[in-house]
This record gives structure tokens, C-alpha cells and sequence, in this order.
């Protein structure tokens, strides 16, 4: 039995799964789980890469314990923040995380070097305060001797195959979120680089999913007792959640519905119109050079955040509940709104976006809940519009992927806010991506549509008619 491990971590939590193949079904089993989240060091939100590091080691040697060691194994994350490292491998000061405050006032800075519209056209990706790009103003402009010190940066998913294999290389899908990638050659765009004055030799060879990276270190073998070979998945947590969706060749859109909630459709082009700048979509790099033109929205996070306000002492299920129960509540916001990104409280921001807007406060944990998820529909209405407007595409049906898959309440909101038939799961649609990746390295699978219908065949698809009751 050959056994295939995913590494998934997410901003707020990581896992390990493992996967096999058997009578033409591909079986998961999550192994190990961890609880992952920015932590403040000097004033900063930062991310704990030692400790990230290890979570992933506790995860091998639960393989080990279970007597199932993978073949290979490939990790994925997040997009966007990176790891500066020096000559000798070392880390170069703190990880920063996207929700870190330093990063205000940077896109200005970046943009009195090259217009915006200038930068969608030669890049395509979306203006967000968070994009490497303005990270990277942030590092130059308030600590220039970091940029000066460091030799290599690595996205976070590279940094971490760094640290299993002593291995530097760079993930094409993760790259893209750099808003440093051309999306004619695939490869940084090193006149832009230079042209914003960041340190072009820290730039390493972007390579693609299924590359090996290589086998683990000595030091990783003997902790874990077995060997096994590191490979590059579409490494963007999004990008593998889209590999994962189950449709066929046909025209489709996907929403990847997590902590952020992806939305967007697959060309074999980017689209740097400015009608798709004005949009604020964005495209992203995808497993064979694909492109994920993508709408980011805000997302679970605000329901994540306001149930920790609340002491985590209702489910997400019963969160759902009451919110149907409070449907009658008429306030919206705008998801999308800055002040949603990094809150000191959610529930505070959602209840002063409603006073600021005239309508009505909510003040029970039902009707705040009503307002973010009939909020989080509208705009997936809206951002069905505005795809099918620059795509000059018609979507029958949406699939929803990932953990909001399961929040059925949303998923009957978004149908009848889009007036499409939602096709929703997997649930675990990151980790199946990047277990395809892997599959097809190893030739179970040809090609991508042909693994896309073995997602069918293997995982639970739950239908929402946009005809049906909320």
C-alpha cells in the first residue's frame, strides 16, 4: 500500500493526512491536527516557524506510530509571507504575518513607482495591503539592513521543505501571490523588482508542482525513523483546493470557503483588463499553469472571530442555527471592508459598520451572525455578476470547497443570492488537491481530469437548489 501525506496548515490550524488508493477511491485519514495562529513579538504579529516546524515533525512520527509511511509527502499553506533567509540558511529576522499593521500606507509607497493600473497590467493580481509587494516596501523602507543581510526569501511553504530537506526552491502557485510573477513568462518579474528597489538575488528558480524537492535531512530520518521524499503540490492552499474541485471540463465556478473565502473560475489566461482590475480580482497562479481569476473575500473569519468573542461556547452548527433563527435581521456590511481584516474585536466591527450605515445594530450573537453570513451571500452574488461580465461565461452551478462546505445555512444563502444550484464538498478539498498532485506524480492519475473524477467518485457532493427554503 503505497501511503501519500499532505501537510495543510492553515492560518488558524494545520493538519496531517494521509492518503492511499484502493478499488478506485481515494481514502483519507487525518492523522494529526494542530492549532496554528500569529503570535505578537516586539508589537508585531508574527508566525512561530520553529514551532510550526515541529508540529510538522509531530506529525511524521504519528506515521511512524501508525505503521503507515508515506512514499512522499508535499506541504501547502497560505499565500503571501515569507521567510528571509541568510547565506548560511539562517532565519533573517521575524516572520511577519498579513495581518501585521506594518504594512499601512505601503501600497501608496509602491504605487508612486508604478501606477496601480500599471501593476494589474503587468501582474494581475488583485491590490491587497497584505501582497509581498508591499510587505517588501515595509522590510525596505523600515528595515533596509534585513533586505541587506538576507540571500534567499522563501514562501512559507518553501521555507518549511527547506527545513525537512535542506532544499531552497520556489512553488510557481504560492509565488503568484507575490504580486511579483509575470503571468506571461511565469517567472518573477525582475524589471519590476528592480524598478522597486528590492534585492533581485534573493529571488531563487520558481518551479513546479510535482518537482521534487528532496528526501529529509539525516538529523529529520533519525527523529522520524523512516525516509521518504519531499515533494512541490500547488503549494497556495487555494490552488489546491481548486485542483480538488470535482467538475468536468465544463466551464465552472468554485468558491474555497475557509478562513478566506476564494471565488473565482480556471482559464488557461490571465485576465489584466481594467475592468477586472476595477473588480479587484485577481489571477493567481494554478496547478499546470493555469490561472484561478479569483475574488478574495473576508470570509469564515469573521464567524471564527466572533465565536471566540463569545468564548467558543456554541458550535459552528449551533452558530448557523441561530442565525437562521434571526433571518428576519435586515442589516449588511461589507465584507470586504479593511476594518474586518485584523479587528480588536469582530464583534465591535460588525456592530459599528451597521450604526455607521444608518441600519439597525445587531446585538445577540444569532443576529450578528445573521448579518456576516447573509453579508458573505451578497457577495458572492455580486462576484458571480462581475465573473460572468469579464469572462463573457455563463455558470450553471457553483462547487463549494473546503470547510464551509459543511455550513449549510450559508451555502442555502449563496444559492438563492446567486440563483445557481451550489454543488458543495469536499470538505477537505486542500488536502485532496494536494494528495492529487502527488497522485500524479506517481502516475495513479494522467492527468487532472481524470483525478477531478476520482474526487467524484470518492467524497460526498451535497446539492443547494437556489429554489429552496432558507
Amino acid at each position: 500500500m503505497n501511503y501519500y501525506l499532505a501537510v495543510d496548515i492553515g492560518a488558524s490550524s494545520g493538519r496531517h493526512m494521509l492518503a492511499h488508493y484502493e478499488d478506485e477511491r481515494i481514502i483519507l485519514e487525518e492523522i494529526y491536527r494542530f492549532e496554528n495562529g500569529m503570535v505578537r513579538k516586539n508589537g508585531h504579529l508574527c508566525w512561530d516557524t520553529e514551532r510550526l516546524f515541529q508540529e510538522i515533525v509531530n506529525g511524521l512520527l504519528v506515521c511512524k506510530e501508525l505503521g503507515k509511511i508515506p512514499v512522499t509527502m508535499a506541504i501547502d499553506t497560505w499565500g503571501v509571507d515569507y521567510v528571509l533567509l541568510d547565506g548560511e540558511g539562517k532565519e533573517v529576522g521575524p516572520a511577519y504575518g498579513y495581518r501585521d499593521s506594518r504594512m499601512a500606507g505601503m501600497d501608496r509607497k509602491v504605487y508612486d513607482i508604478i501606477p496601480r493600473s500599471r501593476l494589474y497590467a503587468r501582474t494581475g493580481i488583485q491590490h491587497q495591503l497584505f501582497n509581498t509587494i508591499f510587505q517588501l516596501m515595509a522590510l525596505k523602507e523600515k528595515e533596509p539592513e534585513l533586505m541587506e543581510k538576507a540571500q534567499h526569501l522563501l514562501l512559507m511553504p518553501d521555507y518549511l521543505n527547506f527545513k525537512l530537506t535542506g532544499v531552497m526552491k520556489t512553488e510557481y502557485t504560492n509565488a503568484t501571490t507575490t504580486g511579483l510573477v509575470s503571468p506571461d513568462t511565469k517567472d518573477w518579474d525582475r524589471d519590476l523588482i528592480r524598478m522597486l528597489g528590492y534585492k533581485e538575488s534573493m529571488f531563487g528558480q520558481i518551479t513546479t508542482a510535482g518537482t521534487t524537492v528532496g528526501r529529509l535531512l539525516p538529523e529529520i530520518v533519525r527523529k522520524t525513523g523512516f525516509d521518504l521524499t519531499v515533494i512541490q503540490t500547488a503549494s497556495h492552499d487555494t490552488a489546491s483546493a481548486v485542483l480538488a474541485v470535482p467538475a468536468g471540463k465544463e466551464d465552472f465556478l468554485y468558491i474555497s470557503s475557509g478562513t478566506w473565502s476564494l471565488m473565482g473560475t480556471e482559464l488557461e489566461q490571465a485576465i489584466c483588463s481594467s475592468r477586472a482590475q476595477e473588480a479587484n480580482l485577481t489571477n493567481e497562479g494554478g496547478y499546470a499553469y493555469r490561472f484561478r481569476l479569483i475574488k478574495n473575500i473576508m470570509g469564515l473569519w469573521m464567524i471564527q472571530s466572533v465565536r471566540h468573542e463569545f468564548e467558543d461556547a456554541h458550535s459552528f452548527d449551533q452558530i448557523c442555527r441561530m442565525a437562521q433563527e434571526c433571518r428576519d435581521f435586515p442589516s449588511r456590511v461589507d465584507v470586504n471592508d479593511d476594518r474586518f481584516l485584523a479587528p480588536d474585536s469582530m464583534t465591535l466591527a460588525v456592530k459599528d459598520a451597521c450604526r455607521e450605515s444608518g441600519q439597525e445594530v445587531p446585538e445577540t450573537l444569532g443576529q450578528i451572525a445573521a448579518v456576516i453570513y447573509r453579508s458573505l451571500a451578497d457577495c458572492y452574488g455580486r462576484t458571480l455578476a462581475e465573473l460572468e461580465e469579464i469572462t463573457g461565461r455563463m455558470f450553471q452551478k457553483i462547487h463549494i470547497v473546503g470547510g464551509g462546505s459543511h455550513a449549510d445555512y450559508l451555502n442555502r444563502l449563496t444559492a438563492k443570492a446567486a440563483g445557481r444550484t451550489c454543488l458543495c464538498g469536499p470538505a477537505e478539498g486542500t488536502a485532496i488537491g494536494n494528495i492529487l498532485v502527488q497522485m500524479m506524480r506517481d502516475q495513479i492519475f494522467t492527468d487532472m481530469w481524470e483525478a477531478r473524477t476520482a474526487v467524484r467518485r470518492s467524497f460526498e457532493i451535497r446539492e443547494f437548489s437556489p429554489n429552496i427554503s432558507e
